[in-house]
């Protein structure tokens, strides 16, 4: 919390769970709201340090409705905050922060002492679960993975937003390196996303130790909520697939209200099937791993940690 020049205190947050998507963000964000010492802001994802102002009004499919989630405004995000008790720690998750690197310098002018709170996942298998996701909800075109990936830069240039960054998302170390000129080391705390899921009760004691707040509290994480259903690429779903990218529409014969309604019935035909979500092949590992294997090797060298079982095509013996 920083006080303002006048004497009244700003509500701002003391901590941020700031990386990465699909790795146990969600899950940490549940899990420390049991934390009588901790406000979580109800809002899981404000995404306030993403822009200096207004979010983009254009970008892939799904991305004009997200942005207009965005809090973005400074007063809306103090908001978020006030209903704290006395006393306790006030956090949010928005676990693009630290892929943007523009964020980091946001974050340091406005909250220069934060904590951060960073989850870090192989970075091949954080990949294929956000592919994974986007296909699941109907907005990924591409049926084919590694496609997808090969389609990121153009994606890029065409400013869809930075969930579709499915390999620069996982470039850890070059975005800690430059986290690190900002924000000295021991504000920032780095946890595997594997460790939250095996060991649940001693990683948050490690969360709550680096905040400064009672261990012994928290012992488990929610239960995921991982959509179960499997996606065909068949004549169907590519229909189905295609409204959900455009909202919903064909031309422009629906208005706006059908369009926003049409979402979930359109949902519920893509899911009518449940069956194992994919998972990584072993081609697929061994195609992407080298886009991936320079910045593990930097990502060594900046933390002092290592991360060698992410260099391994045996998913068995990696520790993701």
């Amino acid at each position: 919390m920083r006080v303002a020049t006048w004497g009244y205190p700003m509500p701002l947050p003391d901590f941020l769970i700031a990386g990465v998507p699909k790795a146990g963000t969600t899950a940490l964000h549940a899990a420390l709201t049991g934390h009588p010492d901790l406000f979580l802001s109800p809002v899981k994802e404000p995404k306030f340090f993403l822009s200096d102002g207004p979010p983009p009004a254009v970008g892939g499919p799904g991305d004009v409705q997200t942005y207009q989630e965005h809090v973005w405004r400074q007063p809306d995000y103090e908001a978020l905050f006030d209903r704290a008790p006395a006393g306790a720690l006030r956090g949010e998750a928005t676990p693009f922060y630290l892929y943007d690197l523009a964020a980091h310098g946001r974050i340091r002018k406005l909250v220069p002492d934060v904590k951060l709170i960073l989850l870090l996942r192989d970075p091949v298998d954080r990949a294929h679960s956000n592919w994974t996701h986007l296909w699941v909800a109907g907005l990924e075109e591409k049926a084919d993975f590694l496609e997808a990936c090969r389609a990121e830069e153009q994606r890029k240039a065409a400013g869809w937003a930075d969930f579709w960054h499915y390999v620069g998302l996982g470039l850890y170390g070059r975005q800690l390196q430059h986290l690190y000129r900002h924000f000295a080391r021991d504000q920032v705390l780095l946890l595997r996303y594997r460790d939250l899921k095996d060991d649940p009760a001693r990683t948050l004691d490690r969360v709550c130790s680096f905040l400064g707040v009672r261990t012994g509290v928290l012992s488990s994480i929610p239960k995921e909520n991982v959509n179960r259903h499997f996606v065909e690429d068949n004549a169907v779903n590519r229909v189905l697939r295609g409204l959900l990218r455009t909202g919903g529409t064909v031309g422009h014969r629906f208005p706006v209200p059908l369009r926003l309604a049409a979402r979930g019935p359109l949902l519920t035909l893509l899911h009518r099937r449940a069956g194992n979500r994919p998972v990584t092949t072993p081609a697929e590992r061994a195609a992407l791993l080298p886009h991936f294997a320079d910045d593990i090797a930097l990502l060594q060298d900046v933390t002092g940690e290592r991360y060698d079982d992410w260099l391994s095509l045996d998913r068995h013996a990696r520790a993701a």
